[in-house]
């Protein structure tokens, strides 16, 4: 995605317009999309999940800072707004590979990575962090992420995510995450996959995953967007709060998988 010679957003011009934007981006969300190197398509996982969030009502900047993704405009580390490239009324791009090094401080974190997307794009309601586990673990030190994770029906993707899990869970405590499966897939077959990692997270984390989602990334952008995605979009644009067993009992919050229904749904489109 190329970077729009004009700036749709500016830096802060004085201490009160800095604060405004601060305060702006106060409630802004991060939903860190774990980078999985053996899951193809990311492109189109991206895309459905912004429409399953702007079904919330929600603005989603999409910062892709995986190894995969585009290198930074030059700007990047000058004026970080200048780059954000809105793509349409409710999604807006950075192409951030290698970025977040940028803001790596005496304790080895990158904290200061997530307060520079709150002040580049203060109209942003939700960030879909696309990164590596070993980049994300740096990110969200002090916090408690609920990721999602990817995989298809490959086995390699599995045992990567599974990594990825037991990093995160290791380094930030993370214990709950939500899984998209990708590729055209049987419930039957989707459902075994998602078995296999919820029996390993569960037995030697004690991690769960509560929600499934299935996306096929050759199926039509116009199609319907599967519940499943829908459901996966609201809990996580939703905050649980302090009480997650509340939020549970209010629906935001599904069963770990193991325990769940079968579910079914197939949808997916390419972000250009």
């Amino acid at each position: 995605m190329a970077v729009p010679s004009a700036r749709l957003w500016h830096a802060p011009r004085d201490q009160a317009h800095g604060l405004r934007q601060l305060f702006a981006s106060a409630d802004m969300r991060f939903v860190p999309l774990v980078h999985n190197p053996e899951v193809p398509d990311v492109g189109a996982v991206m895309e459905r999940l912004c429409a399953a969030f702007a079904g919330q009502g929600q603005h989603t900047l999409v910062v892709d800072a995986a190894d995969s993704a585009s290198p930074p405009h030059e700007l990047a580390t000058v004026d970080l707004s200048a780059c954000v490239e809105r793509l349409s009324h409710q999604v807006s791009y950075l192409a951030a590979r290698g970025l977040a090094m940028h803001y790596l401080d005496n304790r080895a974190t990158l904290t200061g990575f997530l307060d520079a997307l709150r002040g580049a794009a203060p109209h942003a309601d939700l960030v879909l962090l696309h990164a590596s586990a070993l980049d994300l673990r740096r990110m969200f030190v002090g916090r408690t992420p609920s990721p999602v994770l990817m995989v298809s029906p490959h086995a390699e993707t599995l045992t990567h995510a599974y990594t990825s899990m037991k990093l995160l869970s290791q380094r930030l405590g993370v214990l709950a995450y939500d899984l998209v499966l990708v590729g055209d897939v049987a419930p039957r077959r989707a459902r075994c996959l998602a078995d296999r990692l919820t029996e390993c997270a569960d037995h030697f984390l004690g991690a769960a995953l509560r929600h499934l989602a299935m996306l096929d990334p050759l199926a039509s952008p116009q199609e319907v967007l599967p519940a499943d995605l829908i459901r996966l979009a609201a809990a996580q644009s939703a905050d649980p709060g302090p009480n997650p067993e509340a939020a549970v009992s209010a629906g935001l919050l599904s069963m770990p998988i193991a325990s769940g229904g079968q579910r079914q749904g197939l949808a997916a489109g390419r972000m250009n």
